[in-house]
């Protein structure tokens, strides 16, 4: 019935203009914004809704993870722009999980909602 359906994913925040100025400034990925919603446009043609909710809660888990070459120069990168990277056992002092799985390093988004940057290898 859905296998030939263009499906996408969204998640809430508390606020579109912060979340408008995050994920297309800080993040450098194109938004659009239309009926009070934004779009992120992904590469490979992968949009995913971002909808605004009074009561919003922050997911505890992670809602967008980040492929890249070099986690490294990602993690410097976003730290320059702003971005706090969350601090846990496992994790060194740049903000990357470090023991098992691939190299991973989380933050959050300006409605608290998790995101990673990740290593591919």
């Amino acid at each position: 019935m859905f296998a030939n359906t263009k499906a996408f994913s969204g998640f809430s925040v508390d606020d579109i203009g912060k979340a408008k100025q995050f994920y297309g400034e800080t993040l450098g990925i194109s938004v659009s914004e239309a009926n009070g919603m934004l779009t992120l446009h992904l590469a490979g043609d992968r949009d995913i809704l971002v909808y605004p909710k009074p009561d919003h809660t922050p997911a505890t888990y992670t809602i967008l993870n980040f492929p890249v070459d070099d986690i490294e120069a990602a993690v410097a990168e976003l730290a320059s722009r702003g971005v706090h990277f969350e601090m846990s056992e496992g994790v060194d002092e740049k903000g990357i999980f470090r023991r098992g799985g691939p190299l991973i390093a989380w933050f959050k988004d300006p409605a608290g909602n998790f995101l990673s940057v990740l290593e591919q290898n």
